[in-house]
């Protein structure tokens, strides 16, 4: 029992309001020191953590993707996305809302981060949802589920974090995501589309945009289209790594801003800074989650979880279900990378044990943490929306506790079906 006191010791922490690098690396060295009973081997255990965790090689893909991420943001791709959808969508009942759930699948193939589509989106958005009179309910619902596409849709940065954590390849498991993300969006719009049916008031307005304006908005959507059709093909077909796919990426976008006019020296500096300012926190985690990485293979608790899981003879579906409900009930107060980091050291060898598939689990987690982002009584990408659109968050709640149905049914799917998962990462060399 005292091998779980630093177990406690991090909750603790956490509720405590303790950063999450902080309190994993506090609660590791404790936990170290409390196994082995040798101070001097957990400080140096301590002391080449910190480079042997971040000079790995398949951790530079995460400061290209949000290099491309910043980049994108700030040459407008994303408002160019949305104005484009908007102009085609906006003669249908709810086309706006639908128009919003495809922006932030598109901008989600050149950001990879939940939490920034949805402060991108809702300044976007919702000054023209409100404008033509949609409830707020249904505007905050369909920026923050649509928001958690990009969680699914390469270049996804948790989906990296994944890989890296279990040593899964990262290319295949970014491939894995475009047919359970594409799902997603499908019964988003389809749910938006029932929901307006329903209830007229949330979306009472339409219109029709002239022929002439829809085909110019049209126009400054293909580099968006072409800098994901890039990325998408060279992780598809091998050409390139994942961290060259987004060191390319990162140029692509970039350029496009500098060719359109709108990403100016200051705005490329300042998205320099905000991506080091973001790889820095994760790459802190990252470290924090090694040192508690060593204490779990020090005490053995991973192991004692299978083998007790093991002993029990329970059927391998009770197990997955058991994790999916610990995975949905954590990511409501954490966000996606931390929760990750934190439960795959259970989780995974318990998986493996299973006989389920690491890339079918990685999309699953996924699933469930998207969920987590939404629902209450936290929900990060939920309050990133109140805050950023100015919305009460019980009525952010409202919108995307109906909308949610949408990643429930998807997951049922992969559950049931695995080869939506599996099919397009088979077919990669």
């Amino acid at each position: 029992m005292m091998n779980f006191l630093p177990l406690f010791v991090l909750v603790a922490m956490l509720l405590l309001g303790v950063p999450i690098a902080i309190s994993l690396g506090a609660a590791g060295m404790f936990g170290i020191w409390l196994v082995t009973g040798d101070i001097s081997r957990m400080m140096g255990i301590v002391s080449l953590t910190p480079f042997g965790t971040v000079a790995d090689y398949g951790l530079t893909t995460i400061p290209m993707f949000i290099l491309m991420a910043y980049f994108s943001a700030s040459s407008g791709l994303a408002k160019d996305l949305y104005q484009a959808a908007a102009n085609y969508l906006s003669h249908i009942r709810g086309g706006l809302a639908m128009a919003t759930v495809f922006a932030c699948g598109i901008f989600g193939a050149m950001s990879g981060a939940s939490v920034a589509a949805a402060s991108v989106m809702s300044k976007i958005a919702m000054p023209e949802m409100r404008r033509h009179g949609y409830s707020e309910e249904l505007a905050a619902g369909s920026i923050g589920v649509g928001s958690t596409l990009d969680i699914l849709i390469p270049p996804s940065i948790a989906m990296v974090i994944y890989g890296v954590a279990t040593q899964t390849s990262i290319g295949k498991l970014l491939i894995a995501g475009i047919i359970p993300g594409i799902i997603v969006g499908v019964l988003l719009i389809a749910s938006i589309a029932v929901w307006v049916w329903i209830s007229p008031h949330h979306a009472p307005e339409t219109f029709r945009v002239p022929k002439q304006e829809r085909r110019a908005s049209l126009a400054r959507v293909w580099p968006s289209l072409m800098l994901i059709a890039i990325v998408i093909t060279m992780l598809y077909t091998g050409i390139a790594t994942p961290s060259e796919v987004g060191a390319l990426g990162a140029l692509f976008a970039a350029i496009i801003g500098a060719l359109f006019g709108r990403l100016t020296w200051g705005e490329a500096v300042d998205a320099l800074r905000q991506t080091i300012r973001t790889t820095v926190m994760i790459f802190l985690i990252l470290i924090g989650a090694t040192v508690f990485g060593y204490y779990m293979a020090l005490s053995r608790i991973p192991q004692d979880i299978v083998a007790w899981v093991t002993q029990m003879e329970l059927n391998r579906w009770v197990v997955i279900v058991g994790i999916m409900v610990v995975y949905f009930v954590i990511s409501m107060f954490m966000d996606e990378i931390p929760l990750l980091l934190l439960t795959l050291q259970l989780t995974f060898p318990l998986i493996k044990s299973l006989g389920f598939d690491p890339i079918w689990f990685g999309v699953v987690s996924m699933m469930l943490v998207a969920m987590g982002l939404v629902f209450p009584p936290v929900g990060m990408v939920a309050f990133v929306v109140s805050a950023t659109a100015g919305v009460n968050l019980v009525k952010v709640y409202t919108g995307t506790s109906i909308l949610m149905v949408a990643l429930f049914i998807t997951t049922i799917l992969i559950m049931v079906f695995p080869e939506i998962v599996l099919w397009l990462p088979r077919t990669m060399n």
